[in-house]
């Protein structure tokens, strides 16, 4: 069974999980669905570094109301 994480991106929820061929993100729609995320996540980050990794990767989208990952 595949590893998933969740996280608040600074307002955007999404999924990461790692398969047998590496991490895959998905973005989370307000209905719940997912669709595949136009970034990747190389094989060599470990678990507990998605959120800093999200952070440095969108910090750009932070926000004085959303100022961080968060995770879910």
């Amino acid at each position: 069974m595949p590893e998933e994480y969740r996280f608040d991106v600074f307002g955007r929820q999404m999924a990461i999980v790692r398969s047998e061929s590496g991490w895959v993100a998905y973005l989370i729609g307000t209905e719940g669905k997912r669709r595949r995320a136009a970034f990747e996540i190389p094989d060599f980050i470990a678990a507990d570094e998605l959120m800093q990794y999200l952070d440095d990767l969108f910090h750009e989208d932070a926000s004085p109301q959303r100022p961080t990952v968060e995770r879910l």
